[in-house]
């Protein structure tokens, strides 16, 4: 092969490229007009922090649950105190309804640590 012959791999994924355009918004966020893009864009950036937010407790949750745990198994006690469990399911489905519970047992099962 010459030099100055072109490379078929190099044409391909040149094509690839001139056809793989940059979605606009509307297609990133499925909406149909501009307005509702834009809208949709800054209320995704809002989730997005109140999610780091919300995984940041969590994650203190699980510090404080820790401290609690260490406390009582020190003092003789069971690592999980299942009438409290109770309590904090019934706190959140009341507040949330069914899908409460569920992100309830998922709160506990992750503060209550390592067996």
């Amino acid at each position: 092969m010459s030099s100055t012959a072109t490379d078929p791999t190099a044409t391909v994924r040149t094509a690839a490229v001139r056809t793989t355009a940059v979605r606009t918004a509307t297609e990133e966020t499925g909406a149909h007009t501009e307005e509702a893009a834009s809208l949709i864009g800054d209320a995704r950036s809002r989730i997005d922090a109140l999610d780091d937010r919300i995984i940041g407790l969590v994650q203190e949750r699980m510090a404080v649950s820790s401290v609690i745990q260490e406390a009582r198994i020190t003092s003789g006690g069971r690592r999980v105190n299942l009438s409290r469990e109770m309590e904090i399911l019934g706190q959140y489905r009341d507040a949330l309804g069914k899908p409460g519970t569920s992100l309830a047992m998922t709160l506990l099962e992750l503060c209550r640590g390592r067996v």
